[in-house]
């Protein structure tokens, strides 16, 4: 690449004789992108020299982002060594976070360090499926009727059409919902080690066509938004979408005012008066503290969707005081996460998890995946006590102003 063939390329989008998103079929990826960075330097006024410095092939970023200019970096930071007796992660790990939130790695490893002093926490993943919900027209409640009817008795033929469009994807079930004249059936597969929304679309288009040619019912979208994907929704909640993670701990009386500098029964009425009687008076569907900050941290580092942070917030953190100690857990209901696809091959990306000992396929298939989901849940774990815990000595604002943020 030479910064004439750049300005040649950005001179013709300019005159219009190509578009952006055609620069590519000219050229190879880096050109491409230097082209429309001197396209926008051009029109902006504005240099994008940082913007245009990165560490992997621009080339290796085409299945992820069109019309590339270059990279946004975020600072990435460490928290560990975290003991998981997982049922998929075991031993100790070191979680990546990218953020660009001053003081969140920090609270978040005063929360594993005090895990770390109890000998570990234990997380399980308790359900897993990807689902996709499209919708379907019907002539009234009566064939509304007559197609759930053929569905439930044909999960077979679905799951038959569906699979063969993937060579790991399973279809585990089919549930009907109707309203009016709408029908929507809500597909769930076990994905593997991939998140699987684009695995599952797919294979439901295959179903959907196998749904209209048996019964009167005509397709009007493949997603119908009860699936429910990036948007907070109470089925995700009830039932679950990626995977239904829990990790816990019990935390020494001592150790908690010796390391949170607090108390049992501060944190206990801290979590029900915030996390409980809060949330619910707002009407919110996560009932925690901060979850979302560990699932989005965790999720830039790791190459996952970060719009489903959306879904990776909606969690319960529950706490209780016991005869030996504190007892705190973290339920995330739907935590969409893959080590297979997606921005996981991306190299940043593919380091971090690499860090975590999770990267690609797992054996058997899904146990990485599933290990991914112990340790960020684990991690949302170490952050609820951590938060509770400042918020309960009231030591949350002096320690951002300690840390300059």
């Amino acid at each position: 690449m030479t910064d004439t063939d750049a300005e040649t390329l950005a001179e013709r989008v300019r005159d219009g004789e190509l578009r952006l998103y055609e620069l590519e079929e000219h050229t190879d990826a880096e050109t491409a992108a230097a082209a429309r960075r001197h396209l926008l330097a051009e029109e902006t006024g504005v240099g994008l020299d940082v913007v245009g410095e990165y560490a992997f092939d621009a080339a290796d970023a085409e299945p992820n982002i069109e019309n590339m200019v270059g990279a946004a970096q975020i600072p990435m930071g460490v928290v560990g060594p975290l003991p998981i007796d997982g049922g998929a992660a075991e031993g100790e790990h070191y979680l990546p976070m990218a953020t660009t939130e001053g003081a969140l790695l920090a609270s978040v490893n005063r929360g594993v360090s005090t895990i770390r002093k109890t000998g570990g926490a234990t997380a399980r993943v308790l359900k897993s499926g990807m689902t996709r919900a499209p919708v379907f027209r019907v002539e009234d409640v009566a064939a509304a009727g007559e197609v759930s009817a053929w569905v439930r008795e044909h999960v077979d033929d679905l799951a038959e059409a569906a699979e063969s469009t993937t060579s790991h994807g399973e279809l585990q079930d089919v549930t009907p919902y109707v309203v009016g004249d709408n029908v929507f059936l809500r597909f769930n597969y076990d994905t593997k080690d991939a998140m699987g929304m684009n695995m599952a679309t797919i294979a439901t288009e295959a179903a959907c066509d196998v749904v209209e040619s048996e019964t009167p019912a005509d397709l009007v979208a493949l997603s119908g938004n009860l699936c429910s994907d990036k948007k907070p929704a109470a089925i995700n909640a009830i039932e679950g979408r990626g995977r239904t993670v829990a990790a816990d701990v019990l935390v020494p009386h001592e150790q908690v005012e010796e390391r949170l500098d607090t108390t049992t029964e501060a944190i206990v009425e801290a979590n029900t008066r915030k996390n409980l009687v809060g949330s619910a008076k707002a009407g919110a569907l996560g009932f925690n503290a901060h979850a979302a900050n560990v699932v989005a941290a965790a999720f830039l580092a790791l190459g996952q969707d970060a719009a489903q942070v959306v879904e990776g917030s909606n969690a319960i953190t529950t706490v209780d005081a016991r005869e030996d100690g504190l007892y705190a857990s973290v339920t995330i209901a739907s935590l969409e996460v893959g080590t297979v696809g997606g921005g996981t091959g991306l190299p940043t990306q593919a380091e971090a998890l690499d860090v975590l000992g999770y990267a690609g396929g797992g054996d058997p298939a899904g146990s990485n995946a599933d290990a991914l989901a112990e340790v960020i849940a684990t991690g949302a774990l170490a952050g609820e006590l951590s938060l509770l815990a400042a918020l309960s000595s009231r030591h949350l604002s002096s320690a951002h102003a300690e840390l300059g943020r």
